[in-house]
């Protein structure tokens, strides 16, 4: 894995009283907190394993993060969650749109972030501060984006105005959590393809191409 695999963007702190902390080696810090979270699961990882990740101070960490539980929430709300709204494709048609977003780079992506979710399944009950995490840095934006491109297809004519877009949206994005969960299966293009064309165009009254 590279440094830039899970690209974390920092939490804005501006306008926080006090001494504002210094962020350089942040980035670093919490992707190697991903990288270890990934690879161990939250039981088994340590903050001692990722300051040696990092190449950091423990000291350094601990001043930042007092626990585990501090720096895995920072880590998983700092994720990229995927294109803005404004950037999606624009093909003309429901399952063009669709099919675009499964793109080589979107997939391996996507396996990333399944990856620190498995690696947090153990403690997510007992942690609603992680779950809040993942649910706002990973499945919120993910089903935003489909539920952007379910109404935009409504809009131009295309599928009926009148379907619940917003479930839809999740049931797919839930589809892909359950095979990763559950299945431990790899979320990889052929089943991306397969949710478009028999979940969610049939949902909407639309036939796959072919």
């Amino acid at each position: 894995m590279t440094q830039t695999d899970f690209a974390p963007t920092l939490p804005d702190e501006s306008g926080r009283p006090g001494r504002k902390r210094d962020h350089t080696r942040d980035p670093e810090i919490l992707q190697a907190a991903l990288e270890v979270l990934s690879e161990t699961g939250y039981d088994r990882m340590t903050v001692d394993m990722v300051a040696a990740r990092a190449k950091a101070g423990k000291a350094t960490l601990y001043r930042r993060w007092p626990s585990k539980a501090e720096l895995i929430t920072d880590a998983v709300a700092c994720l990229h969650s995927g294109p803005a709204l404004a950037e999606l494709p624009d093909t003309g048609t429901l399952r063009g749109d669709l099919v675009a977003m499964v793109s080589q780079r979107t997939v391996a992506d996507g396996e990333r972030k399944l990856q620190v979710l498995l690696g947090l399944a153990s403690v997510l009950v007992r942690s609603p501060e992680l779950a809040d995490s993942i649910r706002a840095s990973f499945l919120e934006p993910r089903a935003a984006v489909t539920e952007s491109l379910l109404r935009r297809a409504a809009e131009r004519g295309e599928i009926r105005s009148d379907i619940d877009f917003r479930l839809l949206a999740k049931v797919s994005s839930s589809m892909v959590i359950s095979r990763a969960l559950l299945d431990h299966k790899p979320i990889d293009r052929a089943f991306l393809l397969s949710v478009i064309d028999e979940v969610v165009l049939p949902a909407v009254g639309l036939r796959a191409a072919g």
